[in-house]
């Protein structure tokens, strides 16, 4: 009997990452419990071969068949499909960085992508990449969410959520020293706009209040440490108030952590890349997800690297990785509920 549109399972894109690294352990542990099946349909963008090898790696085996297609339109339901992206012979070297892991981890993000905006697939889950050798004249990106930007010509902001805390990245891969120049008003009040709209489509908050945290210590001292905080970005956090955002702060990250005062805030928007992250791997290392906010696509992937010191071990946890594709899928039905609840009651 054929699913009705409510029940059909999520068609859910799998971007292989680098093929040297755990990225296919922790897609196999992940799909090797029967259950994941019920909530979606996986499509893996890699190669049947390089599955193959990993799977045999692993120190327990894992009872999972795979099931080659051509085309994502031709994924079966309770099946692991595998959309081969190469004919040739792969040359693995775990644990290394190779120029034939970057040119298929790009292969398979342009793949993935394509299918994405043709509608052949519902939501993207990658894993992960090694940010250098994944570079080219085609790829000029410091990581998938500005690629992604790019890709869907739309802004982004980079979001990491666990069950206690959401962190927004304002300034994604960004080197130190070119943040206090990148901090300015129209940035700050774009990014708290996305992520506003995201918690409440994303994840069904009705009125999500959102802290940002201060560039400086004790957010300038009233300019005796910096102005930037007094003079930028306080009136950005009013700018979106004045917007109807819920916004508060600036608030020092030590404080603001180290007293729990996250927990009263529905998301917090972080300034630079390391202000937001080490709070939140230490808040959850295991099971966090990097999310892609203000995408029209739902894309998720784990909060973790390629792991190249522990690839091909059996030691990779598949806890993030899961979480990924369970965060994936429960954002591609609030938005679809969203949807239902905000449409234009008159027709």
């Amino acid at each position: 009997m054929e699913q009705s549109k409510e029940n059909k399972r999520i068609r859910l894109a799998i971007t292989h990452g680098d093929l040297n690294g755990v990225g296919y352990e922790v897609i196999l542990k992940t799909f090797s419990d029967a259950r994941m099946f019920d909530i979606c349909t996986p499509i893996l963008y890699g190669s049947t071969k390089v599955a193959t090898y990993h799977k045999k790696l692993l120190s327990q085996h894992h009872d999972i068949a795979f099931n080659t297609i051509r085309d994502a339109s031709e994924a079966a339901d309770r099946k692991f499909n595998i959309i081969n992206l190469t004919t040739d012979e792969v040359k693995i070297d775990i644990g290394k960085s190779t120029e034939v892991a970057g040119m298929l981890s790009r292969v398979a993000l342009d793949e993935a992508c394509r299918d994405l905006s043709e509608g052949k697939v519902d939501v993207l889950v990658t894993a992960p990449i090694n940010k250098k050798n994944i570079q080219s004249a085609d790829f000029d990106f410091p990581g998938h969410t500005e690629y992604l930007s790019h890709q869907f010509g739309c802004g982004s902001l980079m979001m990491m959520v666990c069950d206690r805390i959401r962190i927004g990245i304002m300034t994604n891969h960004l080197a130190i020293r070119d943040v206090p120049n990148a901090v300015t008003q129209d940035l700050i009040l774009e990014k708290l706009m996305i992520m506003n709209s995201s918690l409440k489509s994303d994840f069904g908050i009705t009125m999500p209040k959102i802290a940002v945290l201060a560039l400086d210590p004790h957010a300038g001292d009233n300019g005796v440490i910096g102005d930037i905080d007094m003079n930028v970005v306080k009136p950005a956090i009013d700018a979106a108030r004045s917007k109807g955002v819920l916004a508060y702060g600036p608030f020092p990250s030590d404080g603001f952590f180290g007293s729990s005062e996250f927990s009263r805030f529905d998301g917090t928007l972080a300034l630079y890349h390391d202000q937001g992250l080490i709070p939140f791997k230490l808040l959850s290392f295991t099971e966090g997800v990097n999310y892609t906010a203000g995408l029209p696509y739902v894309r998720t992937s784990p909060a973790h690297g390629t792991a190249y010191d522990i690839a091909g071990k059996g030691q990779a946890s598949e806890q993030s990785f899961r979480s990924a594709v369970y965060l994936a899928c429960n954002i591609h039905r609030n938005r679809q509920e969203y949807e239902i609840l905000t449409a234009d009651p008159l027709k």
